[in-house]
């Protein structure tokens, strides 16, 4: 009986755990020196362009939410992820993965560089987007030059910051 009162006793601390577990690549996990700031969740769009005829990816367009469903910002070209409080990151990808849903355009992790002012996202270093819903090109090629077509997509993006020194 004291095994399953202790099973218990863990199994409610894990649950207590600020940041949820998600199993991502290797290859995409943040540097060492970095640590979990935030989770930011995003819902718009992947826009693609007629090239060629193809579809090329132009840019992201999307809404950021907070845990609460608050609005904090928006992530467009660049990419760029910016909040409210006009702080804003440019992200360079370093590493990416295939998503594990069908039709969902791929996980990443970004260099982040702060491209504004002071804020909410100023001190971020890493961006990874996963859990990631839709977004990818239309199937197929296109036939009319410069259309454009605007994919649904979702994905989280976790924000990382470098760990404050104990000293």
């Amino acid at each position: 009986m004291k095994q399953i009162h202790a099973a218990l006793a863990i199994s409610a601390l894990a649950a207590c755990s600020t940041a949820p577990t998600l199993a991502v690549p290797d290859g995409l996990k943040p540097a060492a020196g970095e640590s979990l700031a935030m989770i930011v969740a995003a819902k718009g769009v992947q826009i693609y362009e007629c090239r060629a005829g193809e579809w090329a990816f132009v840019a992201p367009e999307a809404e950021l939410f907070d845990a609460s469903g608050k609005q904090i910002g928006r992530h467009y070209a660049g990419p760029h992820w910016e909040a409210a409080d006009g702080s804003k990151v440019v992200g360079t990808v370093k590493a990416r993965a295939e998503a594990p849903a069908p039709g969902a355009i791929p996980w990443l992790l970004l260099a982040a560089k702060s491209d504004g002012p002071e804020g909410t996202f100023s001190r971020m270093t890493s961006v990874q987007r996963v859990a990631t819903a839709g977004g990818v090109a239309p199937a197929g090629g296109c036939a009319e030059a410069g259309a454009r077509a605007r994919v649904a997509y979702s994905a989280d993006y976790y924000f990382y910051s470098a760990r404050e020194s104990a000293y």
